[in-house]
């Protein structure tokens, strides 16, 4: 009797198969932090790159609805698939799973962003929102960002820190079935203190709309704002941050607020 033959891709998955990694971020395809999270996620897995055409901050976790999106090959990264998407970064990863992967990837990583995005940050964030929708598919997924907004950051810390982080969730130091948002100081390297596992602080944007009169006599207004940090205790990313260390924190898009609940049914 003739044996069976195995399946191809069974056997594939059995010969040590490098992890399919899908990389994503807010600040655009062409930022120079996506290309330093690239760098380094490549040696740990097969890297395939979906992210937004144009800068998206701030876009949370908003999709396309009510227009085409545009998904083109681009050649910015050496050795890596890449794609520059017309959307959001939310849509980057519904794309990639479905259009480009054909399958979910092993993880998700979105970034470096250029800028912080601790406490209520995460809320904003189109960085970690992509991570979030990768969370949502049950991928393993990690937002990176630097405390450092400008568009020349130095981002050899990041990159440790990035390195640090994929060693742990592949040895399964860190959980692989989580979300977790890792937010990087602006410091020098010898100043580094490590990788700390934080909650998110609380804190809030206290908003100021700047008015202002454009050429045709019409008003419009600007948004600034001022981060109030309003969480003094030790143990949160905010406090982290501020005293050397790079945070993680594991965060979750499951919203409902189990105390309030308990108390609701009388429990």
């Amino acid at each position: 009797m003739q044996k069976k033959k195995a399946s191809t891709k069974n056997t594939a998955r059995v010969i040590n198969e490098k992890p399919i990694i899908l990389i994503t971020n807010d600040d655009g395809v062409t930022a120079p932090g996506i290309a330093a999270l690239v760098e380094v996620a490549k040696q740990f897995g097969t890297v395939v790159v979906v992210a937004p055409e144009t800068p998206q901050s701030g876009m949370g976790h908003a999709i396309t609805i009510g227009k085409p999106l545009r998904l083109n090959h681009v050649k910015l990264f050496q050795d890596v698939e890449a794609y520059q998407c017309s959307g959001t970064p939310v849509d980057c990863v519904k794309l990639a799973v479905d259009k480009v992967l054909h399958r979910k990837p092993d993880f998700c990583f979105s970034g470096i962003n250029h800028g912080s995005n601790a406490s209520v940050n995460v809320i904003y964030s189109g960085t970690m929102s992509a991570a979030m929708e990768a969370s949502i598919e049950k991928i393993p997924a990690v937002g990176f960002s630097l405390m450092d907004y400008s568009f020349d950051a130095d981002f050899s810390l990041a990159q440790q820190v990035v390195h640090d982080v994929i060693h742990k969730l592949l040895k399964g130091e860190i959980p692989k079935k989580g979300l977790y948002n890792v937010n990087i100081p602006k410091i020098a390297e010898q100043k580094y203190k490590g990788l700390k596992a934080c909650r998110q602080a609380d804190a809030k944007w206290s908003e100021n709309f700047v008015e202002r009169i454009d050429p045709t006599g019409k008003k419009y207004f600007w948004l600034t704002g001022e981060f109030n940090n309003l969480d003094k205790r030790k143990d949160t990313d905010v406090w982290a941050l501020n005293h050397g260390y790079a945070s993680i924190v594991p965060v979750q898009y499951d919203l409902t607020d189990y105390d309030l609940l308990s108390k609701m049914l009388g429990e």
